[in-house]
């Protein structure tokens, strides 16, 4: 009978360690309707500041640079220009269509068409249009040259002025 006992006594020690453990696995009682918890912790409502603008990379990153690109191609340059990254649209008939966010609260360009717009807190973009052989100051600070052209790639010249 002492067997008997000991299976039993192990079987409600068994019994109990299992509701033990659903018990203290099932989830909290819940307040709302949607069954999430009412326990939940505080929400900080404070805004966190934007990150600052990473600093440019590639081969124009320090303003100068001649690089082959093609439609697709992200160029990136100096804040000081004014422009964020120039994105290159389209290369065909020896143009390239270019655009580019700019950074601060306006722009200028010669020798190349453009145009876009600027909000009075900076911010806007500008589309530019250029032709192989072209110079063009931008800002007054960029100089941006269409070296050569091709059916598919151009070469672009980027340097600042003066």
């Amino acid at each position: 009978m002492a067997a008997m006992m000991r299976r039993t006594s192990t079987a409600a020690v068994i019994a109990a360690l299992v509701l033990a453990a659903v018990t203290s696995c099932s989830p909290e009682p819940s307040d709302s309707s949607d069954g999430s918890s009412a326990k939940a912790g505080p929400t900080d409502t404070r805004s966190t500041p934007p990150a600052p603008s990473p600093t440019p990379t590639g081969p124009c990153a320090d303003g100068t640079c001649e690089i082959t690109v093609e439609a697709g191609d992200v160029v990136n340059v100096p804040d000081t220009y004014g422009l964020g990254p120039i994105e290159v649209k389209t290369i065909a008939n020896g143009t390239v269509e270019m655009t580019a966010p700019l950074t601060g609260s306006g722009y200028s360009i010669s020798g190349c068409s453009g145009g876009g717009g600027v909000s009075s807190a900076g911010g806007g973009g500008v589309g530019l249009s250029c032709d192989e052989g072209t110079v063009a100051t931008i800002n007054d600070t960029m100089i941006l040259e269409v070296v050569k052209t091709s059916s598919t790639t151009a070469v672009l010249r980027i340097e600042p002025t003066g």
